[in-house]
């Protein structure tokens, strides 16, 4: 009897102990060089179009939808909303800069484009919050091609300069639409 009594305590001791290094070792705080790496967010962007201004007139319109990886614990350091504030800067550099020939397209460099956009967010945010650009769509539609004065002639679609991913989540529709 005394024998069956010891072996229950010494099985009751052990699962305790063992359920208590379990829990302790999941709890445990993460190794230090995964600390140094930043923890990455998709804020992503919305769909814009932007004036292209040639001559003191409006040649066209960029129509973009960009998306970006942030540092998440910088980001929300931010006080102004990511998307507003990302879509605001994307204005800011575009109007007015000649960032892609729009008589030679075929000339256009995606990743000098990325790069850009990459160096002057951050410029403007004043640290290294972010990290990729991605691009899921950049057209050009001429003034010409598009409606004048509501009228039934049919627009033109507009002139493909890249075609991306879509970031996670995007709707199959915004996906697929030109």
């Amino acid at each position: 009897m005394v024998k069956l009594i010891l072996t229950g305590a010494w099985v009751c001791i052990v699962t305790l102990a063992t359920v208590y290094f379990s829990v302790v070792m999941a709890t445990a705080p993460a190794d230090h060089a995964e600390g140094d790496k930043p923890v990455l967010e998709l804020a992503k962007g919305e769909s814009i179009t932007v004036p292209v201004i040639a001559q003191g007139k409006v040649a066209g319109y960029f129509i973009s939808k960009i998306s970006f990886m942030l540092d998440q614990k910088k980001a929300k350091e931010l006080k102004v909303p990511m998307t507003e504030n990302l879509t605001d800067a994307l204005y800011t550099m575009l109007v007015g800069n000649k960032m892609v020939d729009i008589a030679d397209t075929a000339s256009f460099n995606l990743e000098e484009f990325r790069a850009k956009v990459k160096e002057d967010m951050n410029k403007r945010l004043g640290d290294e919050i972010v990290h990729d650009v991605l691009v899921e769509q950049l057209d050009f539609l001429a003034k010409s091609d598009t409606r004048v004065g509501g009228g039934n002639a049919e627009m033109r679609k507009p002139v493909k300069i890249v075609q991306g991913t879509p970031a996670e989540g995007a709707p199959a529709s915004e996906a697929a639409a030109p």
